[in-house]
C-alpha cells in the first residue's frame, strides 16, 4: 500500500481499537454496531489485499529475472545455429535480431526452427546436437511461459491495487457515517470525544516543498539613456 492507504487503514484499526471496549454502549441491532462490523471486515479485506499486492510485486520482480534467463538462454541457441549457418554458408536464413525485444526474438527463433529442419543432418555434421532442434523448441516455450507468468504477476498487483482503494474507500464511509453516532453518544463526554477525534484523525502526507525560481541573472534596473 502507498503512504495515503497506510495512514488511513492504520486510522481504521484506531476506530477499531476505540470502539471494541465501547461496544456495550450501543444498541445491539444499532446502526453503529453494524457500522463497527463493516469496518472490522473491511480492515480483514485490507490486510488481505495488502499481502497479495505485496506477493504480486516479489512475484514480478522474480519473474523478470527469470524471463532475462530465459531469454539468455534462447538467444545462446540462436547463436550456436548462426555460428553452423554461416560455415553452412546459410546465414543469410538465420540471422539474429536485436537483443532485448522478446517477441522479435520468439519470432526469429521460431523461423529459426523452420529453416534448420530441412537441414538437420547438415547442422549435426557442422557439430550442433543431434536435439538441437528440439532445445530451441524447448528454449521458445520457455521464454514464452515466463512472458506469461510475468505479465499474470502483473495483473494481480495491479488488480490488488486497484481493490486497496476501493476498500479504503469503503472504510473512510463507514468512518464517516460513525461519527455523527459517536458524538451524539458521548455528547456529555469531552474526554472521549477527544479520544474519537485521535482515532478518527487521518494524517496528510507532508508536502514536497516546490524549489525556489533561481534569482534572475539580468539587471532589473534598465540602462540609462544616453543623452544628446
Amino acid at each position: 500500500m502507498n503512504d495515503r492507504q497506510n495512514k488511513r487503514h492504520q486510522m481504521f484499526i484506531r476506530v477499531r481499537e476505540f470502539f471494541a471496549p465501547r461496544e456495550g454502549d450501543f444498541l445491539a441491532t444499532g446502526v453503529a454496531r453494524q457500522l463497527f462490523t463493516q469496518l472490522n471486515a473491511t480492515i480483514t479485506t485490507l490486510d488481505g489485499l495488502s499481502g497479495a499486492q505485496a506477493s504480486g510485486v516479489g512475484q514480478a520482480r522474480q519473474r523478470t529475472q527469470t524471463r532475462g534467463d530465459a531469454r539468455l538462454a534462447l538467444w545462446e541457441d540462436m547463436q550456436a545455429i548462426n555460428r553452423a549457418a554461416r560455415t553452412m554458408e546459410v546465414a543469410s536464413q538465420f540471422q539474429l535480431p536485436p537483443f532485448g525485444n522478446d517477441r522479435n526474438l520468439l519470432s526469429t527463433a521460431r523461423a529459426f526452427v523452420t529453416n534448420a529442419t530441412p537441414l538437420k543432418a547438415q547442422f549435426i555434421l557442422h557439430e550442433m546436437s543431434e536435439g538441437f532442434i528440439e532445445e530451441l523448441l524447448e528454449s521458445i516455450h520457455a521464454l514464452e511461459t515466463e512472458i506469461a507468468e510475468q505479465s499474470g504477476a502483473v495483473d494481480d498487483h495491479v488488480n490488488a491495487s486497484a481493490s486497496i482503494d476501493d476498500t479504503v474507500d469503503t472504510g473512510i464511509e463507514i468512518v464517516r457515517k460513525l461519527d455523527p453516532l459517536i458524538r451524539n453518544k458521548y455528547a456529555a463526554n469531552p474526554g472521549i470525544l477527544a479520544e474519537w477525534t485521535t482515532a478518527s484523525h487521518t494524517e496528510r502526507a507532508p508536502r514536497r516543498n516546490t524549489p525556489a525560481p533561481p534569482p534572475s541573472t539580468q539587471n532589473s534596473t534598465p540602462p540609462s539613456q544616453p543623452t544628446a
